[in-house]
Parts: structure tokens; sequence; C-alpha cells
């Protein structure tokens, strides 16, 4: 995983008052305006794919001496989730009882069950994006409606093929290839260890006192009062004492990246279509709250611990500003009470 820093991704602001109402807007078909990303969490090919001649989400003009003019862009949809009246949650209340770290939970063992539990949940609104349309027989989420994976005209992301070159693909591909890494992530035991590890009792000290059966008492480092604990216990890293490896906690935040990516996608491409118009009566909901409630609990987590810096959250900001301005997001989460700062 190259994890070097890449040029800021440019951010345009983006309509979020003008258009028509939702029921009339059209879907959006993804961008081919590309913009550095940082890279992507593996290095293997991509699945190759037929490219349409004419892409849907260009339209053309024919000169009277037969020739084509430049493609212009079709004009972005309106981004209705954006609105403070489509930023509403399906639930009542904040998310922070289930995003802060519980008393006697190691930070690890923490860190790893979010990074499951919002996997969990980002896999059943990925569903929902590939059900089949019984009109075109293809996914919501297709090669042809959203070519490039991004997140609006202003965010395009790449894949790093196996030369490490920053590719586009299309969604649907991108979006299959983040699930496999990501699960080759969770149920990888080296990543995510699941056996406990084994540790003294507080009371058996290395000096050899109340160490059961020893004869010889196990002489102790060396100790001053001036030394960091990091430093007398050696080289430290979150999730090392319930044997989490040193790259964990990069592994997480590689994986909240990825995800969060996902989300996005999800709100430029298909808030329309399919959440806008998914209602349930029982109980009484609808798709788009659901799915903001859903966004909101992730965003809650990754703020409260550091697991996406801000420019990770460019495409999707003026939602996270709102939820902050409202509450949704917790203030103690909004600042980052308790972001993680590696040990150097």
């Amino acid at each position: 995983m190259d994890s070097s820093e890449q040029p800021a991704v440019q951010f345009l602001q983006l309509d979020a008052g003008t258009g028509p109402a939702p029921g009339n807007q059209q879907k959006g078909s993804g961008s081919t305006t590309s913009s550095p990303t940082t890279a992507s969490p593996a290095t293997f090919n991509p699945p190759t794919y037929p490219t349409s001649s004419t892409p849907t989400h260009l339209s053309s003009t024919m000169n009277t001496d037969n020739t084509f003019m430049e493609p212009q862009l079709e004009p972005e949809a309106p981004k209705f989730f954006f609105r403070e009246k489509f930023a509403k949650l399906g639930v009542k209340g904040n998310f922070m009882p289930l995003a802060a770290q519980p008393k006697n939970v190691d930070l690890g063992d923490w860190l790893a069950s979010q990074c499951h539990e919002q996997w969990r949940v980002l896999e059943k609104l990925l569903e929902c994006i590939k059900e089949v349309d019984t009109t075109t027989g293809e996914p919501l989420c297709n090669r042809r409606d959203c070519p490039v994976m991004s997140a609006g005209r202003a965010h395009t992301y790449t894949w790093l093929n196996r030369n490490k070159d920053p590719i586009k693909v299309s969604a649907p591909d991108y979006i299959g290839m983040v699930q496999r890494w990501i699960c080759g992530k969770l149920t990888n035991t080296d990543v995510f260890p699941t056996d406990a590890v084994a540790s003294a009792p507080a009371d058996y000290f290395a000096s050899g006192l109340n160490t059961p059966t020893a004869t010889t008492p196990i002489p102790a480092g060396p100790t001053a009062s001036t030394a960091p604990l990091s430093t007398l216990a050696g080289h430290e890293w979150v999730g090392k004492s319930t044997g989490f490896p040193e790259s964990f906690f990069n592994d997480c935040k590689t994986i909240f990246r990825q995800m969060f990516r996902l989300y996005a996608h999800i709100y430029h491409s298909h808030w329309l279509d399919p959440f806008y118009h998914i209602q349930s009566q029982n109980p009484p909901s609808s798709g788009w709250t659901d799915l903001n409630s859903c966004f909101v609990h992730f965003v809650t987590v990754s703020k409260l611990f550091g697991l996406l810096s801000d420019r990770d959250m460019e495409p999707m900001q003026p939602l996270v500003d709102l939820w902050i301005t409202n509450g949704s997001i917790p203030a103690e989460a909004a600042a980052g009470a308790c972001v993680i700062v590696p040990h150097q």
C-alpha cells in the first residue's frame, strides 16, 4: 500500500440550493474530471470491461459540415442531500454512546470492533445499489452510468495497478475491489487477531517477587524517574497489548478511508435512485433517512478517533457541517476528543 501524499484534491462548490424537486431529478452518472487522490489499498489489476463509445454523461453537437464539436458536460444534478431538509436522521438522539470507547475495553479491540460493525452496515447499503433495474436489466450502479469511481464532478478516485500506477475504473469495479480488500483484512488473523493475549497478573513483578515457583529472581530492566513509560516499556503502538500488529492503526485508517469513498459515491450518484424512493411502513422510515443514520454514525466514529482527514471528507463536508451544527454529530466527536496520535 503506497501511503505517500498526493497533491490536494480541488473541492468545487456544489449546488445545494437550486434545481428541480427530487422527484424530477435526473440520476447522476459519475465524472470524467480526474482529481488526484490518495493511493488505493491494493495493487492487483482491475478486471477489464468494455467502454461505451458515447458515455451517457456527455453530449455532442454536430456542426453544419458534419463534424462534431468537443463533447460538453451536462449540468450536474443538484445535491439535495446537502440541504437541511434532507439532513434528517431515521433515529433520535446521537451516536456518541455507540462511538465512545467503553471503560475496561482496550483501544485496539474497540477500533477492531468498529471496523467490523461499520463494514457490516455499509455492505447492507451496497446491496441496495446492486439491485437490478427491471427496465434495463442492469444493477443500479453499473459501468455505463458510473464509468469512473467518483463523488461528484470534483472528486474521482483511482486504483493502483500492479505497477502502482493510478488508473480509473468504473464504480462497480472499484467497489468490488474494495470489498475484497476490506474482507481480506478483517478476516486475516495476522491483522485482526481473534485469540486472547495471555498476560501475567498485575502483582507479578520482574524482580521475582510473588512469582510462583521462582527460584531465581528475574532481573528488572533499567528504570529512571525521568524516562517516559513508552521508553521503559519499549516501542509502543495502538493495540500492542492485545496482540494487534504495528500496522494495525494504519490499516484501520485505510479501511475507514475506503468506506468513506463508498459512502460518498452512494450519496453523489445514488441518493435519488434508489434511496430517496425507498419507503417502509413497518416501522415507518425512508431510505434516505436510514442512509443518513448509518453515515452520521460512521462520521461520528471517524472524527472522534481521527480516522479521516479533512481532505478525505471534502466530498461530503457540507452535510457533515450541517450535522455538526444541529448536534447530530456531538461536539466531542466534532472536536476529535479522542484523536489517536501514534507513538513515535
